[in-house]
């Protein structure tokens, strides 16, 4: 059989013709990955896809969106990561135009395209499949995708054992296009999602299109390295066929994880034998305790932007449960292990901080921490909170305070009282209490507060980062 084929020294691209009246598809191939790559790319993103907190699986398509629109700014374009696995996704339209790029993978990829019009399917539903065609994409291949609103498309895997694709898609505006009602409302409140935005193929159409023998729809194919159906071609697909199973399989044996840094800025931080006078902590244990720690540092004027000391109180809490010292973890890990026989209270963060992570709902701070007492004064520049939790061995409180100075600095400070309740609780605080008070109390307060000045790794855990701190 004779094919037509041009060559390219540029990227090789289609330009497909609306068959009705509206936009043309556009296809592009850019530059193709290792041998294998493709199955690799598109399971690590989607596994990396599935831990997102805005993560939907729906339609075949599992998806997620990375970026809402900004309208304050004047920016309504919004950023969508979608992924088809093997058997691909039912044919499905959206109301706007959209420009993606996206990742074969390593079995390649069909992309399918009917341009036909309402109007056209209206006078005819036969339109549908003579507006059809299909568009081959090599394996392991980056290539990106255009085309107008409305345009009937679906997106499956040349070979059945190889994810189609991983894309990455950008909308220039979700609230253009023919929405329904409940469309247009999830946009206007941000809660619009790919599922919400698609309009899967009506019976009468699902009908014809099963009726149908895909091999005889127009199709193109695009290749980089080798003309389509030649030795060299079937060679390399064969290869990368092969070679992207293994690396898919090798892929599961990784953790998938990703970090975001940004340099703390050095922090001084001040050890004091006990709270001061006006602290919550001289409450607790009114008749005396067996330890207590007080350690505090200052922030320069406008440091933290606002001058809200309920505000800073908020992101130094969030920062001891998202950025607690990797180093106390470990201390905190071996504790547990070694106490565990003991039916002792165990927890992933350190012990005066602990009691963040509890399932009492009793009293909150800013109403999600798990507090025991709080103190706002009414000029908002001085806040604090006390923590704490009782155990078999002992008992402690720990109070997190933050207080603007005159020259509009600010302390914050961590301090901690502890009550024994038997002889082995004494024995333990006399074995952990230099390091207690010398590492443990501030480390933990200088990661928190370096949490707190970063709005930057604030906003990279809403996206669904952990923070870990080296």
């Amino acid at each position: 059989m004779l094919d037509v084929t041009l060559r390219s020294r540029s990227f090789p691209s289609i330009h497909l013709p609306s068959f009705g009246d509206g936009s043309p598809v556009e296809v592009t191939l850019i530059t193709q990955l290792g041998i294998g790559a493709g199955d690799q790319a598109v399971r690590d993103a989607g596994a990396r896809q599935a831990a997102h907190p805005h993560f939907v699986d729906a339609l075949d398509e599992p998806s997620t969106r990375l970026g809402g629109m900004h309208l304050a700014h004047g920016d309504a374009s919004s950023l969508y990561a979608f992924a088809v696995g093997p058997q691909g996704h039912p044919f499905h339209r959206h109301a706007g135009p959209r420009m993606f790029t996206a990742i074969s993978g390593s079995g390649g990829a069909q992309l399918r395209f009917s341009t036909a019009s309402d109007a056209q399917l209206d006078h005819d539903p036969a339109a549908f499949v003579q507006a059809l065609r299909c568009v081959d994409i090599p394996p392991d291949c980056l290539f990106t995708v255009r085309f107008g609103s409305a345009t009937w498309h679906q997106f499956v895997s040349r070979r059945t054992r190889h994810p189609a694709l991983f894309a990455l898609s950008c909308h220039p505006d979700d609230r253009t296009g023919a929405l329904s009602d409940a469309q247009r409302a999830r946009v206007a409140d941000g809660s619009a999602d790919l599922p919400t935005l698609t309009d899967t193929l009506p019976p009468t159409l699902l009908r014809r299109l099963d009726e149908l023998d895909m091999d005889s729809v127009p199709r193109v194919t695009l290749s980089l390295q080798h003309p389509s159906r030649t030795w060299l071609a079937r060679l390399c697909a064969v290869t990368r066929d092969a070679v992207g199973r293994l690396r898919a399989r090798l892929q599961r044996l990784r953790t998938v994880r990703g970090y975001v840094s940004r340099p703390a800025a050095p922090m001084v931080v001040t050890r004091h034998p006990a709270p001061p006078p006006d602290s919550l902590l001289q409450q607790a244990f009114p008749d005396g305790c067996h330890h207590q720690d007080h350690a505090f540092l200052t922030l320069p004027p406008r440091a933290f932007g606002t001058p809200s000391a309920r505000r800073l109180l908020e992101a130094v809490l969030d920062g001891f449960v998202r950025n607690p010292p990797a180093s106390v973890g470990r201390l905190m890990a071996l504790r547990n292990v070694l106490v565990a026989p003991l039916r002792l209270r165990t927890s992933p963060l350190g012990c005066p901080v602990s009691s963040l992570l509890s399932d009492d709902r009793r009293e909150l701070f800013a109403g999600r921490f798990p507090v025991l007492a709080q103190d706002v004064a009414a000029d908002d520049r001085r806040a604090e909170v006390m923590l704490g939790a009782d155990d078999r061995h002992l008992q402690f409180r720990s109070c997190v305070s933050v207080q603007y100075l005159e020259d509009g600095s600010a302390r914050i400070s961590l301090g901690t009282r502890v009550r024994t309740l038997n002889r082995f609780g004494r024995i333990y605080m006399l074995l952990i209490d230099r390091v207690h008070r010398r590492y443990v109390g501030p480390t933990l307060l200088r990661m928190a507060v370096a949490h707190a000045l970063a709005p930057e790794l604030t906003a990279a855990t809403r996206n669904g980062a952990v923070p870990q701190s080296a």
